[in-house]
């Protein structure tokens, strides 16, 4: 049965590029002036040996529990109610065996990256936690009811989305005063006013930290995309183009969120919608329905 407030919701309110920069060269000015946090060094030893021709998984727990704070986190994580195991992990052996590698590359990815931006750093960072946290959550909830995209990617790909926003907060004391000008207008054109104040715009530096941490390429592209869908076509020659349907998860995850809390349509999806809905193959009701189900999900 629809929810006749969410299907109002959002029947009512959807009536209605620039070229695509070499990231590679430009990641080094970004890594120097913005100075963003290395690669961690157990996560850099824990790719190594994911791409290794036969990766051990015997090593790869014991790397992992020489970070006992990563160990105990990782072992939580995978036992909570958002992977629903049957059986819990008792060990980070197990964890990875269970999870499969690619989805633990992700996991362990994603928990060092919210060390490294702590949302204790200030209530702006925790905003941005907050809606990355909600909004990822969504995106893994979506994928386990589409079919297409990944779910630990696309939990992945919204939680590194908009990490170039925790940069620059770190980086630019004035920043926290612009981002509210990200809700009310086009991502891509806040992303021309953030380069035109501060010479970098967040989704360049998300992708430029994801490319540095060894993220899929297909998934760093998605996130320089995430404002711009045109730069999609614009990079559709590259080797290892940008994945259409995460920059789509990503842009429905938040159009749902905001349904959920009564913000009406996200700035992006105005001229997003026909590119999501062909891209993942749903129609208008499908996102009601996906919203009426997914009421109370989180990260």
């Amino acid at each position: 049965m629809r929810d006749p407030a969410i299907a109002i919701r959002y029947d009512a309110m959807t009536r209605h590029a620039e070229n695509f920069d070499d990231v590679e060269r430009e990641a080094a000015r970004i890594a120097k002036e913005l100075d963003l946090p290395p690669c961690p060094a157990i996560l850099a030893r824990f790719n190594q040996e994911f791409h290794a021709p036969q990766p051990n998984l015997r090593r790869l727990g014991a790397l992992i529990v020489t970070d006992i704070g990563l160990a105990a986190t990782m072992l939580k994580t995978v036992n909570s109610a958002f992977y629903g195991l049957a059986k819990k992990a008792t060990s980070i052996e197990q964890a990875l065996s269970i999870l499969g590698l690619r989805a633990s590359a992700n996991l362990v990815s994603g928990l060092l990256l919210q060390r490294a931006f702590p949302a204790s750093s200030g209530a702006a960072m925790e905003r941005v936690w907050d809606g990355s946290m909600r909004a990822a959550g969504l995106a893994a909830a979506i994928a386990t009811r589409l079919k297409g995209v990944d779910r630990d990617e696309a939990h992945t790909y919204v939680l590194f989305r908009d990490c170039g926003m925790l940069v620059m907060l770190r980086k630019f004391p004035q920043y926290a005063d612009m981002m509210g000008q990200g809700a009310k207008i086009p991502g891509a054109q806040f992303t021309r006013l953030e380069d035109t104040r501060f010479r970098f715009n967040h989704a360049r530096v998300a992708c430029a930290l994801a490319r540095s941490w060894s993220l899929p390429e297909p998934l760093c592209g998605a996130i320089l995309c995430h404002h711009d869908v045109a730069l999609l076509d614009k990079n559709a020659a590259g080797a290892q183009p940008p994945d259409p349907k995460l920059v789509a998860f990503g842009l429905l995850a938040e159009q749902i969120a905001a349904l959920h809390i009564n913000q009406g349509l996200c700035p992006d999806w105005i001229g997003a919608e026909r590119f999501v809905l062909a891209t993942l193959g749903i129609g208008a009701d499908d996102i009601v329905e996906l919203a009426e189900q997914l009421l109370g999900v989180t990260a």
